[in-house]
This record gives structure tokens, sequence and C-alpha cells, in this order.
């Protein structure tokens, strides 16, 4: 019955648990850049994976997150 939705990088807030390439994160910070050269904010997630492991992951602010 757990259904996961689609949010925008910028709707993922501190405390979340997304899915990228099929692994579960969980979002630990969340900062947001102001906008670029490029003409977009960026987000910038750090994350944990379920080894304990941290990473970072940046992503365009309206770039579609699966979210659990």
């Amino acid at each position: 019955m757990s259904s996961n939705m689609k949010k925008k990088a910028i709707e993922i807030k501190k405390g979340s648990t997304i899915i990228i390439g099929g692994e579960e994160l969980f979002i630990e910070e969340t900062e947001v850049s102001d906008i670029s050269k490029q003409g977009t904010k960026k987000v910038r997630f750090v994350a944990k994976r379920k080894t304990g492991e941290k990473i970072i992951l940046i992503r365009p602010a309206d770039y579609p997150i699966d979210l659990r």
C-alpha cells in the first residue's frame, strides 16, 4: 500500500526519506543556493545511507525526487 510520490527537490525537508537509484536515503540537511549562471536555484542535500555513510547530492530546485 506504500506508494512513492514525487516532489520537487526544493520541497524536500530535513527528516524526509527519499529514493535515488532504488536506494533509500535519509535527509539530514538541506540548503538552497541562489540562482546560478544557468538561471536555476540548486538544492544541496546531506543524506545518510542505511549503512550510515553520508553523501552529498546537488540537484536543480525543480528536479523530481521520489519521496517515501
